[in-house]
């Protein structure tokens, strides 16, 4: 059976607020018992069954500090705050529920929690050489088992979230060519960075067999406008096996905060696993296999727009620097204590080897400060000491067999000289391709905002946007739309309401903000592409808005055809003419004579 999500709980915003600080006892309409811990905008919650053997739990009247409940069958005690059994020690994790704030609150479990169960397969004995392990770039790597390869996240070229990442390493010489002779790639998530490699591919290689997880965002919903024909994706349900030979199987298991969209991996070689949690926020809810022959996992911190594309308030640098640097050391006393509770024989951290390279993007570069994965693999040696930990560079291989028999050169770096990180990243074709926007003819009629936010679909919630089109450097554009939008009744004020309401200003670089409405993206692109910057009057986290723009718009973009349609005056040769010669210079320029261009020639547009 596929593992499935399921809401195990639901409170409404009205319950939900009445959560004390500490432990809750809750029950569900159905009698099913739950315990929930809150501790000030934290959550934990799990069933209230003992792992041992089925007991439930009360107030441990020994609890000093509001987190231990005990057991009434054989007095085992849990501490709540972090799923660990506290008596007897080393025992058991509480399997975790996941949690979801809309309003209310919802608790997410899987069912099967643990889905590698099934079919075990005892480990057999490996040859040097079996098992091997290739970091690519990024969270690009290519497992050999047998005589079969398979390829994780293949990014190669290009930048990922419109223009705001870059690779930071070079990925190595014949990379493009090991990827067309995989036998299989593996795709974690909808993000668009693949598309400029599997462009390639699929001229190179078009039937070449990739796999997918049966998420309900489908991780080629952009596919059929990318211009990218690959004939033999898989999509395949999450928690079942998939065999690739009678030796080589992997399953694709969701993540419990982002199961809609995001997942990750296990794959198993005569009974050796390799687990590739990639970045998920909760691999599996937090339910993954202990004693794998390999971990991956991200390290880096820094893949989001907060902090860093806030501004006004109390986001002044000191704050912003003090609040990475305590996420950064958070993200990395996760990942570490992640490790020691799973004990894998090797863990690598490999997801995260990315950079905010481009010029204009320099404050974001010089603040967004991310983890390093030398510092995590000391932390992890220090707390486990006979848990081999490995930090790749793009070419070096990591031999399995030879690892798990501690030889010294079970590692293999790439020869000396080679080239680690990238120099260039020809920002020009890729930032010039999604400025072509800009000149689109949709933005000729003011009424494209109206119809936009019509096909996205987002109302009947007490927030109010004001949009700003800006040059690189965030500055509004002379001729550049500047508007508001009313999402309580989606209407589109000249001036901010006067019933109380919360407000958002957003000033968003053109050419992004022009691309994703053009294509009907995720707003990704914008807020962690760091393409926009952002203020907010109250200073609180909009999760149903931002939810919706991130995730859930229409899986087909505007029907801007049609829009046009209903303008009865064509366009004029002459514009199209002077459209079409400007869309070869850069943006800034371009923006420029174009501002220029409409002020000149005001009365004929």
């Amino acid at each position: 059976m596929a593992q499935v999500c399921r809401t195990a709980l639901t409170l409404d915003a009205s319950n939900a607020r009445n959560l004390k600080e500490g432990i809750n006892f809750t029950k569900s309409p159905d009698g099913q018992c739950f315990i929930i811990y809150k501790h000030q905008d934290t959550i934990k919650a799990c069933r209230n069954q003992c792992k041992h053997q089925g007991g439930h739990f009360i107030k441990d009247i020994e609890d000093m500090d509001g987190r231990t409940v005990r057991c009434t069958k054989h007095y085992w005690k849990l501490n709540v705050a972090n799923m660990q059994y506290v008596n007897p020690p080393d025992s058991f994790l509480q399997d975790e529920l996941g949690e979801k704030m809309d309003g209310g609150l919802k608790l997410l479990e899987l069912d099967p929690p643990d889905p590698w169960d099934t079919d075990p397969r005892p480990a057999q004995e490996l040859q040097p050489g079996e098992i091997t392990l290739t970091y690519i770039t990024h969270a690009c790597m290519e497992l050999k088992a047998g005589g079969k390869s398979m390829v994780f996240d293949p990014w190669l070229t290009g930048p990922a979230f419109a223009r705001g990442w870059w690779l930071l390493h070079e990925p190595p010489k014949g990379a493009m060519e090991q990827l067309c002779q995989a036998d299989l790639i593996y795709i974690t998530y909808p993000l668009k960075q693949h598309f400029p490699t599997l462009q390639l591919l699929s001229e190179k290689r078009p039937d070449i067999p990739i796999y997918v997880g049966d998420t309900s965002r489908p991780v080629f919903w952009y596919l059929n406008r990318s211009g990218v024909n690959l004939t033999n994706i898989n999509v395949v349900p999450f928690g079942i096996w998939q065999n690739v030979d009678e030796h080589l199987r992997f399953m694709i298991l969701m993540d419990g905060v982002h199961p809609e969209m995001d997942t990750c991996l296990i794959v198993e070689y005569k009974g050796h696993m390799i687990l590739n949690t990639v970045d998920c926020t909760r691999p599996n809810n937090g339910h993954l296999p202990r004693n794998v022959d390999v971990m991956m996992s991200d390290f880096a911190g820094g893949a989001s727009g907060f902090p860093m594309t806030f501004q006004k308030g109390k986001y002044t640098e000191t704050w912003k620097a003090d609040y990475i640097k305590a996420e950064r050391r958070k993200l990395l006393n996760y990942k570490a204590q992640l490790v020691d509770s799973l004990q894998p024989k090797v863990y690598c951290p490999f997801a995260g080897y990315f950079i905010e390279a481009h010029p204009a993007d320099r404050y974001i570069k010089d603040i967004n400060i991310k983890n390093s994965p030398a510092e995590l693999n000391a932390l992890i040696k220090d707390r486990c000491p006979d848990i081999i930990t490995w930090t790749p560079l793009p070419g070096s291989t990591l031999d399995l067999a030879k690892a798990l028999m501690h030889h010294k050169d079970a590692i293999t770096e790439p020869p000396s000289g080679t080239q680690v990180f990238k120099d260039s990243w020809h920002f020009d074709v890729y930032v010039d391709k999604l400025n072509t926007a800009i000149s689109s003819e949709i933005f000729e009629h003011k009424s494209w905002i109206q119809a936009y936010y019509n096909w996205a679909g987002f109302q009947d919630y007490n927030l109010v946007i004001r949009m700003i089109e800006t040059d690189d450097d965030f500055q509004p554009l002379d001729g550049g739309y500047d508007y508001l939008v009313d999402f309580l009744d989606l209407s589109f004020p000249s001036v901010r309401p006067q019933r109380d309401h919360a407000y958002l200003e957003i000033q968003n670089r053109v050419g992004v903000i022009r691309h994703v409405v053009l294509n009907g993206l995720l707003w990704d692109d914008l807020y962690i592409g760091f393409n926009n910057r952002i203020s907010r009057d109250p200073d609180i986290y909009h999760h149903r808005f931002w939810k919706h723009f991130q995730s859930e718009l229409p899986l087909s973009a505007p029907d801007w055809d049609s829009f046009l349609r209903s303008f009865s005056t064509p366009r004029s040769t002459n514009t199209h003419l002077i459209l079409w010669d400007f869309r070869s210079v850069t943006s800034y320029l371009w923006l420029t004579f174009y501002s220029l261009l409409r002020r000149v020639f005001r009365d004929f547009w």
